[in-house]
């Protein structure tokens, strides 16, 4: 008996594949094996860097918390531990934003606080 193989899903899944690697420059967007190996590394990078996003964005509120801070005459870590202490419970992100758009505001936390 001849071998069976199933070229109907064996083309949709290579087509589905290529579609993915639309947009790609030169071999990786129309070759099956490289696309494949190139949508799959995207992929990787894809799921790392959405936690590395996570991380970034951590540092850019701390160094603006830190610049807001500073010109109230304190550091971070003051700042931090001082809203520890009060029981103020403000996030990072909100802490950051207060101090890039509304310094008033941010001022009025770090005089409750100080």
């Amino acid at each position: 008996m001849p071998r069976s193989v199933n070229t109907v899903a064996a083309r949709a899944k290579r087509k589905k594949t290529l579609k993915f690697a639309k947009g790609y420059w030169g071999r990786r967007k129309n070759v099956w094996t490289v696309a494949k190996n190139a949508i799959e590394k995207g992929w990787t990078y894809a799921y790392r860097d959405r936690r590395v996003r996570k991380r970034e964005f951590r540092k850019l509120w701390i160094q603006r918390i830190n610049a807001g801070a500073r010109e109230e005459g304190l550091t971070y870590s003051q700042l931090m531990g001082k809203l520890k202490e009060a029981k103020i419970d403000l996030n990072r992100k909100v802490l950051a934003d207060l101090a890039m758009n509304h310094p008033k505001a941010f001022k009025a936390v770090v005089q409750k606080v100080k």
